[in-house]
């Protein structure tokens, strides 16, 4: 069935849909778990999807997929590049759903595991905590489960290697709006004005110092100033300039410090200039930690899979931030990477506009995801229903 995935994934390659408008992603998903006979229920954290393929055993697990695109413009020149304006598929959560989906094609028409398997398709990932829409909607409550899964493609391996480690795997994040709200004025006549701009790009400058003179080196810390909007015209100091970005730690207590320093500098360094300086904290994602055993269990099945070469265990840990954190904050579970690279060709990075999921990874993607479900009552690892 690998050109049937391949055109899926190419489909929603083609028609992307950003956070929590996964509406036709949605539907084609359902639908197709509809005709292989599973349970399917639509609607948890907005156009969320979980199918429910049972067994006669007790216990159950989650596996888990996600659906949304981003807003960029798309640059890759593949003949199923985005239709639709401004948006693509750049983190290869189009092969992610294909995956899922031809995993529960394995499993439902042909050796199932013996206990409960819940395939979960995620809305809003990007940016949106679509996992914590979905479990304040009840998925855990109307879908229990020991353990869940999750499965990100990464460009670093190559096609038919996994990543996996136990502990933190993805880092805790969160994003920042500063607004500086100064005087303004004739360009001509700064001396007259409270110029936003020149205070904002000072305060980018002196941001950095967070994490290269106030974070200890020996540990991880990003703070990143991606958008700086200000003025409309040439000649007019704007009265008003915005400064959007976003921190990254691996340990809380480096968090807590970027945090407070960087409330410190937006507020004190704008009111010495004048100005006044407020800080927003939004979209925050938790650590994404793998459980030892769960990690352990997953590169079992790697290793079965491809042999103990192609994995990497541990992988190293990552400074993007992934929201299957909220999930593993209420169950155990682990989160792995599958390569998309091709060897001896650089793939582009995610998030690039002339990123496209590399289909050959998808055999592997199904069958680990298959593997994994048998093998989890295989182990004997199934300890209470679901």
């Amino acid at each position: 069935m690998l050109g049937d995935l391949v055109r899926l994934r190419r489909d929603l390659h083609a028609y992307p849909e950003l956070r929590f408008a996964e509406h036709r992603t949605a539907g084609i998903v359902a639908e197709r778990l509809a005709e292989l006979g599973l349970d399917v229920h639509r609607g948890l954290g907005g156009t969320g999807v979980v199918g429910t393929l049972r067994g006669e055993g007790p216990g159950a697990i989650l596996l888990r997929a996600d659906m949304d695109a981003l807003p960029i413009a798309e640059a890759s020149g593949v003949p199923h590049a985005s239709r639709h304006a401004g948006q693509m598929h750049a983190c290869g959560h189009d092969g992610h759903v294909a995956m899922l989906l031809g995993a529960a094609a394995v499993l439902a028409r042909g050796e199932r595991p013996r206990g409960t398997v819940h395939f979960a398709f995620q809305p809003g990932e990007e940016g949106g905590a679509g996992a914590l829409r979905m479990i304040e909607d009840g998925l855990f409550d109307l879908f229990p489960v020991e353990a869940c899964f999750g499965l990100h493609n990464w460009p670093a391996l190559p096609v038919g290697h996994f990543g996996i480690r136990a502990g933190a795997v993805m880092a805790a994040g969160t994003r920042f709006t500063v607004a500086i709200e100064g005087r303004g004025g004739h360009a001509a006549q700064p001396h007259l004005a409270v110029d936003p701009i020149a205070i904002g790009c000072a305060l980018v400058g002196q941001l950095q110092t967070l994490v290269s003179r106030r974070t200890d080196p020996v540990k991880a810390g990003v703070l990143s100033v991606c958008m700086f909007h200000a003025g409309e015209a040439d000649n007019v100091l704007p009265a008003r300039a915005e400064i959007r970005g976003t921190i990254r730690a691996l340990d809380a207590g480096v968090m807590a410090d970027l945090r407070a320093g960087l409330l410190a500098m937006a507020e004190g360094l704008p009111a010495a200039q004048g100005a006044r300086g407020r800080v927003d904290f939004h979209g925050a994602y938790p650590l994404t930690a793998n459980s030892p055993g769960e990690a352990r269990f997953a590169a079992a099945v790697m290793r079965d899979l491809v042999g103990a070469g192609a994995v990497e265990d541990p992988t190293p840990p990552n400074m993007t931030s992934e929201d299957f954190g909220f999930m593993l904050e209420r169950k155990p579970g682990a989160y792995a990477l599958i390569g998309v690279a091709e060897p001896g060709r650089p793939s582009p990075a995610l998030h690039a506009p002339t990123y496209d999921f590399n289909d050959a990874a998808i055999p592997h993607g199904v069958a680990y995801w298959a593997a994994l479900a048998r093998r989890w009552w295989d182990d004997g690892r199934a300890a209470t229903p679901g």
